[in-house]
């Protein structure tokens, strides 16, 4: 069985590799009852790590959350909102449902979509779609064949009713993820190039201590670049990777620039020498950052996972617990996607 990523991991996966690749992503969660500073129905859009679009119960308004995204005509705003209302009624709906399947009466439980598309640069694209309760994955889409897959067996017979004959819902999100989703996102990276886009060069810096027993522990701290994808490790002899002794997941500091910090622990040879290799796509070629014993570099605590949860905000609470046409307007594109029902009848919300 397939598990859910907590946030952190999760905006790993929203700018991976070191291409001008794009990802439009969208979350939307449902609980069983209101819990403090968390709104029954939440609904976030992310393009690439930027969260661009949220709608939460409390509010019931679809609201811009970068400053590019606020060029967007009012009619966009007007159908994402209207969408949306009609998302919350069906989810909430379907955390009773889900509830009801597994003979639960009681207690917090959430439901969960995760769906979106890759625009990579060299023109290709590809798509997802997941279905989660509580953490677990229920069933997600095939890109392959383009039918559903059942993540455990209480969602056997979904997937078959909707891989039928009949009903092809996977074929029919194949339309929308290779059509509607990727033009969506071309139009959105099209509003916000230069904020996505921006090349900021790492700034690196390298410590070390040495204990009694010879076990030298050395630091690599690669901060305030952007975008997010980066290489970091430690290499001996300026050829062999070093087997890394902790990693700090790439964490966002609060001018949108991020952070990353690998420690290693090396028993030192004469004549060995150790340097930081950082890689990262405003770079013309890698950094190699020495580690010399007598010119020691300061040493920069990682921004705490408090600023982290701060920048995010409360409208990535999907993601966080989750833990996978028309002229040039635009139009709703990625809040309107397929809700598994257990009773076997799928619909689109």
């Amino acid at each position: 069985m397939r598990k859910m990523s907590p946030l952190i991991v999760l905006l790993l996966h929203l700018s991976a590799g070191y291409c001008d690749s794009h990802f439009l992503q969208y979350y939307h969660l449902a609980v069983s009852a209101p819990v403090s500073g968390l709104p029954e129905y939440s609904s976030v859009g992310y393009v690439d790590d930027q969260q661009i679009v949220n709608y939460n119960s409390d509010s019931r308004r679809s609201k811009p959350k970068v400053r590019w995204m606020e060029k967007i005509e009012p009619e966009y705003w007007e159908t994402n909102t209207q969408t949306e209302k009609g998302n919350e009624a069906l989810y909430k709906n379907r955390v009773k449902v889900t509830m009801d399947h597994f003979k639960q009466t009681e207690g917090f439980h959430y439901f969960q979509v995760m769906h979106g598309c890759e625009l990579r640069d060299d023109g290709s694209f590809t798509g997802y779609l997941q279905y989660g309760y509580d953490g677990r994955e229920l069933l997600y889409l095939d890109t392959q064949t383009w039918t559903f897959m059942p993540s455990i067996p209480e969602a056997q017979i979904t997937t078959q009713t909707w891989n039928s004959p009949e009903v092809q819902w996977g074929k029919r999100m194949k339309i929308y993820l290779e059509n509607e989703c990727i033009e969506g996102l071309q139009k959105h990276v099209k509003n916000g190039r230069e904020d996505l886009e921006r090349r900021v060069q790492p700034k690196v810096k390298i410590s070390g201590q040495e204990s009694d027993d010879g076990i030298l522990t050395l630091h690599c701290l690669a901060h305030r670049f952007h975008p997010r994808a980066v290489d970091v490790k430690w290499v001996k002899n300026m050829v062999d990777d070093v087997p890394t002794y902790e990693t700090t997941h790439v964490l966002p500091n609060p001018d949108g620039t991020y952070q990353i910090r690998v420690s290693v622990d090396v028993r030192p040879k004469e004549g060995d020498t150790y340097s930081c290799y950082v890689d990262h796509s405003s770079l013309t070629e890698p950094l190699h950052i020495v580690w010399e014993p007598n010119k020691p570099r300061v040493w920069v605590v990682p921004v705490a996972i408090a600023v982290v949860v701060a920048l995010l905000g409360a409208g990535a609470v999907a993601g966080f617990l989750w833990c996978r046409k028309k002229k040039d307007g635009y139009k709703a594109t990625g809040n309107s996607e397929p809700t598994p029902d257990l009773s076997n009848n799928p619909a689109r919300a």
